[in-house]
């Protein structure tokens, strides 16, 4: 058997956006993923699903002692494995990534190395500390807050430390009246502006500024923990003008996102560009039909049709695909026209080359049969969910339309989605719902909601069906579409 390989991946410093492009690259390729205990679980959602994902951490919870690893790496390796080795950070800067590089090489394995985004770099920018500038600093040292057992004061030059610009400390809590004592025992003025930052770059980040006098006493009594950045120099003093991560509109706002794995991508990455800690647990999952029958039939006659009528981007995607499946394209339309129930749907036709031919000013089902109706349609084919609304096909029966409903899919719960609810009710503040279904199956999972979360809801029909089933609803989105949703909520809690 051929030995496989090790790829030594920086996972940047929290925030999963900041993963590199050949990281992410290299995690989807995988056959074994070994992770750092900090490394955010939406880095390891890169990996296949048949991919192994094993903690750095032994099973009492504690962190796997360095050998440990080292020989983890090396055993999957000898088997063949691709191995990525994701590290928090930067592999190279206090990552032990040049040991487990020795240890890879000595035992005949290839490996290669992936920079990350250091959080010595990306926490203060987070933080709204430059590291250096023109006006306050041209220099900066990156020192570790804890030294290797055995090495002492004398393994930094704290004399000459104590005079750069701009220092930053990792690891460094656990030590950090002894570290701040060594400064200002050596030089370092006891009122130079010092910053301490915890959980940075993520929603939950935490910063607290003082003199670097008073820092150790000012960590303590926020009660602050590792894991966190120390950054000692003047250009602390540039945060107030600087800081813009924890003004985002939605810092620190947890939020719960139900909706089905494949369309909460654009939704959720929206939350966190605007700054929420987004949790994402689908309570439904869609599934193909049970039988094609009817779809393939459909799809055969689809010239006949004088209107096709999407009610969803999931209806699009699944009538549409099955389409190209059966060898067809957008030729199969002729002369039937496309209607779309709004803008999220609209922009689901486009990968397959078609446009809508008509959209209504509302997003709801009522306001599509009556943009429908002066069209007099005779035939209408519509696509959808297995159990959905009938307010659509009713409204165009009773103006004399033949109508066909016809099932594209249908929705399932996600096997261990009930797990995984009561964790994530415990962060949040908001929960999410785009669609009646997602109400529906939340409470049947969870049962209830949890005091002081709020309810959000993507239009009014949602919002209807949540208040049904004893819900208060505290945002409903004036734009029917995820996008208006995410605008509601940072309107909301920009006036709470």
């Amino acid at each position: 058997m051929s030995l496989g390989r090790v790829d030594l991946v920086g996972g940047g410093p929290g925030d999963p956006g900041l993963l590199t492009i050949k990281g992410k690259r290299l995690l989807e390729q995988a056959d074994v993923v070994v992770y750092d205990y900090l490394v955010d679980e939406q880095l390891l959602a890169h990996a296949r699903p048949e991919a192994e994902l094993i903690p750095a951490r032994d099973l009492h919870g504690n962190r796997a002692e360095q050998q440990r690893i080292n020989e983890l790496l090396i055993a999957y390796a000898t088997q063949g494995k691709h191995v990525v080795r994701l590290k928090g950070g930067d592999p190279y800067l206090f990552g032990r990534g040049g040991e487990e590089g020795q240890a890879l090489r000595a035992a005949g394995i290839v490996f290669q190395v992936v920079p990350g985004v250091t959080s010595a770099l990306a926490v203060p920018a987070y933080a709204g500390i430059p590291l250096t500038h023109r006006d306050h600093s041209s220099s900066v040292t990156i020192l570790p807050g804890r030294l290797k057992p055995g090495k002492g004061e004398d393994a930094i030059d704290w004399q000459a430390f104590a005079r750069a610009d701009t220092l930053v400390f990792l690891m460094g809590m656990t030590n950090l009246e002894e570290v701040v004592g060594h400064l200002i025992h050596h030089g370092r003025s006891p009122e130079t502006p010092a910053a301490a930052i915890r959980w940075g770059t993520r929603p939950d980040q935490q910063t607290l500024t003082a003199c670097l006098r008073d820092l150790p006493r000012r960590v303590c009594e926020a009660g602050m923990q590792a894991p966190a950045v120390i950054v000692v120099g003047e250009v602390v003093r540039l945060r107030d003008q600087l800081n813009w991560f924890e003004r985002l509109p939605l810092f620190g706002v947890g939020v719960l996102v139900t909706r089905p794995r494949e369309q909460a991508g654009s939704f959720a990455e929206g939350l966190r560009e605007a700054g929420a800690a987004v949790y994402e647990v689908p309570v439904i999952e869609l599934q193909p039909p049970e039988d094609w029958t009817a779809v393939d039939t459909a799809i055969q006659r689809l010239a006949s049709y004088d209107w096709v009528v999407f009610t969803s981007a999931n209806g699009v995607r699944r009538f549409c695909q099955r389409l190209l499946d059966r060898g067809g394209d957008a030729r199969a339309y002729a002369g039937a026209r496309i209607c779309v129930i709004g803008p999220e749907t609209a922009r689901a036709l486009e990968p397959y080359g078609l446009r809508a031919d008509l959209m209504p000013d509302e997003y709801v089902a009522e306001a599509v049969a009556q943009a429908l109706a002066p069209h007099e349609p005779r035939r209408v084919l519509i696509p959808r969910a297995k159990v959905a609304r009938d307010a659509l096909p009713d409204k165009l029966r009773q103006r004399g339309a033949e109508v066909q409903v016809l099932e594209v899919y249908r929705t399932e719960t996600p096997s261990g989605a009930a797990e995984r609810l009561p964790a994530a009710l415990e962060m949040v503040d908001v929960v999410t719902f785009t669609s009646s279904s997602t109400v529906i199956n939340f409470l049947a999972l969870a049962g209830s909601l949890p005091s002081g979360v709020k309810v959000a809801c993507i239009g009014p029909v949602t919002a209807e069906t949540a208040r049904e089933r004893g819900l208060q609803v505290d945002v409903t989105a004036s734009e029917y579409t995820s996008d208006g949703l995410r605008q509601a909520l940072v309107h909301h809690f920009a006036h709470t």
